[in-house]
C-alpha cells in the first residue's frame, strides 16, 4: 500500500494510506486532510485540492491534461509544481510521494 504525505498550510506533515487507484484528492478527504475540500468531487471543475507536488516527484508523474494546465493557469496562487489532486491518481509506483496543500487564493 502506497503512503503520502500531505504537508498542511498550518501544520505538521501528515502521512497515510493510499489505496492505488485513488486520487490524492480522494485520499486527503478520506484523512481528513486540512485545507483540501473537493467541492467539485473530482471533475476538475474548482480547484480546491490544489496542491504543489515536491519537486523530487515531480517528473515521475503523469503530464496534466489540458483542462487540469488550464484550470491551473487561472489560480493566483500556481506555481510549477501546482496539480489538481482530483487529477492524480496514486499508484504503488508513487509510494513516499509528498505534497504541499495550497493555500486558498
Amino acid at each position: 500500500m502506497p503512503k503520502v504525505t500531505y504537508r498542511p498550510v498550518n501544520g505538521d506533515a501528515i502521512t497515510v494510506d493510499a489505496f492505488p487507484d485513488m486520487t490524492l484528492m480522494e485520499i486527503a478527504l478520506c484523512n481528513d486532510i486540512p485545507g483540501i475540500v473537493g467541492l467539485c468531487g473530482g471533475i476538475c471543475s474548482c480547484a480546491t485540492c490544489h496542491v504543489y507536488i515536491d519537486d523530487a516527484w515531480v517528473a515521475r508523474l503523469p503530464q496534466p491534461t489540458g483542462e487540469e494546465r488550464d484550470m491551473v493557469d487561472g489560480l493566483d496562487n500556481a506555481r510549477p509544481t501546482s496539480r489538481l489532486g482530483c487529477q492524480v491518481t496514486v499508484t504503488d509506483a508513487l509510494d513516499g510521494l509528498v505534497v504541499e496543500v495550497a493555500e486558498e487564493a
